[in-house]
C-alpha cells in the first residue's frame, strides 16, 4: 500500500538499522513501489511477477524472499501495521483506557493515511476492484481482528475468548473505514469511539 511507514531518523525511539538492514528495507521497498505502480497503471492481473522483478532491478528469487504471495505485493506493511496496533493497546500511556488508545492509533495513523491522499484512494480502488485482493485484505482484516482481541483481553484480565474483546477489536478496527466516508472524519472517528468508550466501561464494571 502507499508507504507510510516511520522515518528512523525522524523516531528517537528507533533503533537504528545496520547496513545489511537498511539494504534488505531499501529493496523491499523498490519492490513494493514498482509493484503498486505496475498495478495502478496497468491493472493487477494485467502485471506479472518477472515484470514487477524488472521493474525493481531484483531477480524473481529475491522477490520471493521479501513476499510469499503476489497479494502480498499490495500490503506490503501488513506485519507493521499489525504491530503498531498492538503497540497501541500494550503501550498505551498510564490511566488511558483502550478505546481511547485505539482512537489515537486511528487519528494519527490509519485516518492521517488516508485524508486528502489521491494515492491511497487509487490504491483503495485497485483493491476493492479486485476479487483476489479483496479476499486476501479480508484475510489479512480478520487476523487482526483476533490479534487485537487476544491483546485487549489480555490487558483487561478478562478471558482470551470474551466476545467483549472480539466485539470492541473489530469495531474499532472497522470505525476509521466507515469515518472516512463523512464529511468531517476526524469527528466521525472520535464520536464513534466516544461510544466504544461507553460501551467498554460497563464491560470493565462488570468485570
Amino acid at each position: 500500500m502507499p508507504s507510510t511507514r516511520p522515518d528512523p531518523a525522524a523516531d528517537p525511539s528507533s533503533a537504528p538499522m545496520g547496513r545489511r538492514e537498511r539494504k534488505k528495507a531499501a529493496t523491499r521497498q523498490a519492490i513494493a513501489d514498482a509493484a503498486l505502480r505496475l498495478f495502478l497503471e496497468r491493472g493487477y492481473e494485467a502485471v506479472g511477477i518477472r515484470e514487477i522483478a524488472d521493474a525493481a532491478d531484483v531477480s524473481t528469487t529475491t522477490l520471493f524472499k521479501h513476499f510469499p504471495a503476489k497479494e502480498a505485493l499490495v500490503f506490503d506493511e501488513d506485519a507493521e501495521q499489525e504491530a503498531r496496533l498492538l503497540a497501541a493497546v500494550r503501550e498505551r500511556s498510564e490511566g488511558q483506557s483502550i478505546p481511547a488508545a485505539l482512537c489515537e492509533h486511528a487519528l494519527t495513523t490509519r485516518l492521517a493515511a488516508t485524508g486528502g491522499d489521491a494515492r491511497f484512494a487509487a490504491f483503495t480502488e485497485l483493491v476493492t476492484g479486485t476479487p483476489a485482493l479483496r479476499d486476501y485484505g479480508q484475510k489479512m482484516w480478520l487476523r487482526h481482528a483476533s490479534a487485537l482481541a487476544e491483546a485487549i483481553a489480555e490487558e483487561s484480565g478478562l478471558a482470551a475468548d470474551d466476545p467483549a474483546c472480539t466485539a470492541l477489536a473489530h469495531f474499532a478496527l472497522e470505525a476509521p473505514r466507515v469515518a472516512a466516508a463523512h464529511d468531517d472524519p476526524r469527528e466521525a472517528v472520535v464520536r464513534a469511539f466516544g461510544l466504544l468508550e461507553h460501551g467498554w466501561s460497563a464491560i470493565r464494571e462488570e468485570a
